[in-house]
């Protein structure tokens, strides 16, 4: 008996840990950039950290 009150209990509290992190659908408008916010850096190339050597 008190294996099974144990068990339900467990479930219990999971099921509301679970839904208690559910996102809410309170969202009235979607998230806005900030208007210093120039987007994502679209250079994929490595930084130069050694110049190359110039020919002579």
């Amino acid at each position: 008996m008190p294996r099974i009150v144990l068990a339900f209990v467990c479930a219990a509290s999971v099921a509301l840990g679970l839904s208690a992190c559910a996102d809410s659908t309170s969202h009235k408008h979607p998230p806005q950039d900030p208007p210093d916010y120039k987007g994502v850096p679209t250079d994929m190339t490595p930084p130069m950290i050694i110049a190359p050597a110039q020919p002579q």
